[in-house]
């Protein structure tokens, strides 16, 4: 488990939260920063004097006031505290609840865990702590159902091939043609229609460009 945490985070009532899970996991030292300058601070003395933490959590966005910062917010906070101790673990504690702006975090910034503030999030957090101890990673279950059902659909090849056509601007009346050309099957316009209209069903979507918009927002295409 770990013995050092830092807790980047302007609210009171989420400060409280995290304070108890961690009591509540025996973490011997706790520090909290309500700026992430501050935070990023003290991890560089911390590192500095050779006694880094081991684990930051974050939120995401920091309220502005009269108190001018640098870094402004979680993200930034991250990449520079990854800059200056690559081997950090983060967890995220934020409101944020959209897939795709979370699986970013997971991308980009490497996160090792995303928990969602919510009515339960002091054990929802618990368990991101406690997943990221044993080097796995987290993020809270109602994202992943979500997730699940955002991505109901088991995207071939195929179907990225005619969808990217579209996206090309390739009439749908077209696309047979260019099938058969590159040898890709099944290849008749009737195959086309009855895989496009699988899809638009699976993901209750009702036309080609509510389709394309859809995968490329979920970087399917």
């Amino acid at each position: 488990m770990f013995k050092k945490v830092l807790i980047a985070e302007d609210h009171e009532h989420a400060n409280i939260s995290v304070r108890k899970t961690l009591e509540d996991l025996g973490t011997p030292q706790k520090e909290f920063r309500f700026y992430c300058d501050d935070a990023l601070k003290l991890l560089q003395q911390a590192y500095d004097q050779d006694n880094p933490f081991d684990l930051l959590i974050t939120d995401l966005s920091f309220e502005e006031d009269s108190n001018i910062q640098e870094i402004t917010g979680g993200r930034e906070l991250i990449r520079a505290a990854r800059k200056l101790q690559p081997g950090l673990k983060v967890i995220v504690f934020s409101l944020e609840n959209n897939i795709t702006a979370v699986d970013e975090l997971f991308d980009d910034l490497d996160i090792d865990a995303y928990v969602r503030k919510a009515r339960y999030d002091a054990a929802d957090l618990r368990r991101a702590v406690d997943a990221v101890s044993g080097n796995k990673k987290y993020r809270s279950p109602d994202l992943m159902r979500n997730k699940k059902v955002e991505n109901a659909y088991d995207f071939k090849l195929y179907d990225i091939e005619i969808i990217t056509l579209l996206c090309n601007g390739t009439p749908q009346k077209n696309i047979p043609s260019y099938l058969k050309e590159n040898d890709i099957k099944p290849a008749g316009l009737s195959s086309v229609e009855k895989r496009l209209s699988a899809i638009k069903t699976a993901l209750s979507i009702s036309s080609n460009e509510q389709l394309i918009a859809y995968c490329k927002d979920k970087r399917i295409i």
